[in-house]
């Protein structure tokens, strides 16, 4: 069976002037020229991703996607017109939102969190920035400091809006970011609360003792490879301290602290210097 807004592993089975048919249950899929892998022959099994094209017709491509078929992206608005809007997602074609599957009107530009789903009445990929038909609502059971998965997408007046785990909806509060996020982005995070409408408060750094532990740990180690000194002090400007150490102001400041009731460091005007153990 096809899986159509996924990837196929399909064989390849005639070379024509414009691409090659591969073989699948549902009828031959085209994959055209531009995107045959250099060396392909006839009876080599290829992975491609499966869609329609403007025509309907189905199309292999060896282009990736920004998202699959029940997934979430985040996508900018490449185009609107009379029907609704269209999404750059890497392929071609681009992904049509339709008004109707619009939370707030989109316009060109625009960045928007996104989820690709099949129509099952058109039999295509449309997409939705009506997200809450497709968030996860289970009980969660992910516990607080607990590592996840994030898609970052457009900042908003608190922060950045997230999915977490390709499940949840989550905020990152712009008060504890400390580095450029780019919409669509994937990184690592922690997460800090789940609030009673089952969205997530997340954050770029482990909480508590083992976010000390962890930064202790950091500083000692680009201390060593500074030679044992670094010029960083608790007067130091949050994006320099971030820029050096991937940490947040607050969170050095307790390993500063940390550090230095051990007698590791020793705190200067200048800097901080690694103490040697006699």
């Amino acid at each position: 069976m096809l899986h159509l807004g996924d990837y196929n592993y399909l064989e390849i089975l005639r070379d024509l002037e414009h691409g090659m048919y591969l073989g699948s249950d549902d009828g031959d899929v085209l994959l055209p020229r531009k995107y045959i892998p250099e060396g392909a022959q006839i009876g080599d099994m290829i992975s491609v991703f499966v869609y329609r094209d403007s025509e309907d017709r189905l199309i292999a491509t060896t282009l990736e996607p920004k998202a699959k078929v029940d997934q979430f992206a985040c996508l900018q608005v490449r185009d609107v017109n009379n029907f609704g809007a269209f999404m750059e997602w890497g392929l071609e074609k681009d992904l049509f939102v339709p008004f109707k599957n619009q939370h707030d009107a989109l316009y060109p530009g625009q960045w928007a969190l996104v989820y690709v789903y099949l129509d099952e009445n058109s039999d295509r990929l449309v997409g939705s920035t009506k997200l809450g038909p497709f968030l996860n609502y289970d009980p969660i059971t992910l516990e607080e400091g607990d590592e996840v998965q994030l898609l970052i997408g457009p900042e908003k007046a608190l922060g950045y809006q997230v999915i977490v785990n390709n499940k949840y909806l989550g905020m990152l509060y712009r008060n504890e970011v400390f580095r450029t996020l780019q919409p669509g982005e994937y990184t690592q995070g922690y997460l800090k609360k789940v609030r009673e409408d089952n969205k997530l408060d997340v954050s770029l750094q482990k909480q508590g003792y083992d976010e000390v532990r962890e930064a202790t740990e950091t500083v000692l180690a680009k201390l060593e490879e500074a030679n044992g000194h670094l010029p960083l002090t608790d007067k130091s400007t949050p994006e320099l301290i971030y820029q050096t150490l991937g940490m947040s102001k607050k969170t050095f400041k307790k390993a500063l602290g940390a550090l230095y009731k051990r007698g590791d460091v020793q705190l200067l005007p200048e800097g901080i210097s690694l103490l040697s153990k006699s």
